[in-house]
């Protein structure tokens, strides 16, 4: 018998959900999986495309990296486009702040050098220390992941900053939002001892999919209660916690250390 036998955890993520869903089904737990979200495909994205070819139109002073799976990504499709070469030789050139280790490795992977990377992985710090470097007519390429952040991008252009964004991993509502109701009729049930969210996306849209369904209210409550709203990071966690719904997340913002908090807070070991 594992320590999360009996345990019932609800998964919202497409990316990397069956590593995922396949770690907690190793310790038993009864895995609900309903992604809320639907990634675009990166090599058919026409504004990946567009937004890449904006960065190598002109040079860029500098780039901001802010996850490390989308900064592949983005090679990766630059790649199939016949523009990775390219793009690597625009960015070598500029000035590449990183939003913590798992993007620094994506950087060095694609045999570049960092000249900032942000230790407590924070949004807040990497635009912070970037401002702090005098952006002031500079043009700067910005690596999204999921979501835009005008909070931090728009006092760039404030700060008179020429802003070229590109999206990898740019989202969508699932096409069948059945599965989605089923996990929040599963939540309002009390059925599930936890909810496991990866992504601000995926969370933020879970919250909108409940309001479409008419539940959203109902939802916020029980996720007040006893149900264990688990996420990877801060960022992921943001658009719960601005909801009132409290979270806890692992130390190290990694897949592996949130199964690991999985376990320690529901496992019977």
């Amino acid at each position: 018998m594992g320590e999360l036998s009996g345990i019932a955890i609800g998964v919202t993520a497409e990316r990397r959900a069956d590593d995922f869903i396949t770690a907690l089904e190793r310790y038993g737990a009864d895995v609900r999986h309903a992604p809320t979200i639907t990634i675009v495909p990166l090599a058919t994205d026409p504004s990946l495309r567009a937004g890449t070819e904006a960065v190598l139109a002109e040079p860029v002073a500098f780039t901001v990296v802010t996850t490390g799976a989308g900064f592949r990504g983005w090679l990766s499709a630059a790649e199939d486009w016949g523009l990775r070469d390219r793009l690597v030789t625009e960015l070598e050139h500029s000035r590449i702040y990183a939003r913590g280790p798992k993007a620094v490795g994506a950087i060095r992977g694609a045999g570049l050098r960092e000249s900032f990377s942000a230790a407590s992985e924070s949004n807040a710090e990497l635009f912070g220390a970037l401002a702090a470097a005098g952006v002031d007519g500079a043009r700067v390429a910005v690596q999204l992941h999921g979501t835009p952040l005008p909070e931090h991008t728009d006092p760039l252009v404030r700060a008179g900053a020429a802003v070229v964004q590109v999206q990898p991993y740019r989202w969508h509502s699932p096409p069948d939002v059945t599965p989605v109701h089923e996990l929040i009729d599963a939540v309002l049930a009390g059925e599930l001892d936890a909810l496991a969210f990866t992504s601000a996306p995926a969370a933020a849209n879970f919250l909108t999919l409940a309001r479409s369904y008419g539940r959203h209210d109902e939802l916020l409550a029980a996720l007040r209660g006893r149900t264990v709203v688990a996420c990877v990071g801060p960022v992921t966690a943001a658009p719960l916690e601005e909801a009132g719904i409290g979270t806890v997340q692992p130390d190290r913002q990694r897949l592996g250390a949130l199964v690991k908090l999985l376990v320690t807070k529901l496992g019977k070991g």
